[in-house]
């Protein structure tokens, strides 16, 4: 018999959507939200994958995000005019490694960065991959001091 899907928003979804706002992450948010005392990592992210593929946690997500952008009147322009004060910064001072942060932050926000990687493994079958993303902290401080 097929399992039906959960239509209903709970109390627990809206705390993992609020936490999966302020962190970013979905494992986290997941076990911030869910007692998982008993649960190993990799069944939390399964879950807090799983949670985000529900379309009531999309669009609450969604709405909470356009909560905070508004609260602190975040927008596409204001960011890229941050980023550039970040890369002219970068120029005069001779770091050109906060001059390419800035700039590839520019292009992440406006969609430009778009970077599409086929993995297959044996047989053609896909294989298991991890991402890392190394951030600027000095750069990152500083966007975040403005807001």
């Amino acid at each position: 018999m097929e399992r039906k899907a959960k239509r209903r928003f709970t109390d627990k979804m809206e705390l993992f959507c609020l936490a999966y706002v302020e962190t970013g992450n979905a494992s986290e948010a997941y076990r911030r939200s869910y007692n998982t005392s008993n649960m190993a990592d990799k069944t939390a992210q399964r879950e807090g994958y799983n949670l985000l593929q529900n379309p009531l946690v999309q669009a609450r997500i969604e709405e909470l995000r356009i909560k905070v952008m508004e609260r602190h009147e975040i927008t596409v322009d204001t960011l890229l005019a941050e980023l550039e004060e970040a890369r002219l910064l970068g120029k005069e001072t001779g770091k050109a490694s906060a001059m390419v942060t800035a700039s590839m932050g520019k292009a992440k926000l406006l969609g430009l960065d778009k970077q599409i990687v086929e993995l297959t493994g044996k047989d053609g079958a896909p294989i298991e991959t991890k991402s890392t993303v190394k951030v600027d902290q000095e750069a990152l401080e500083s966007v975040l001091a403005r807001l």
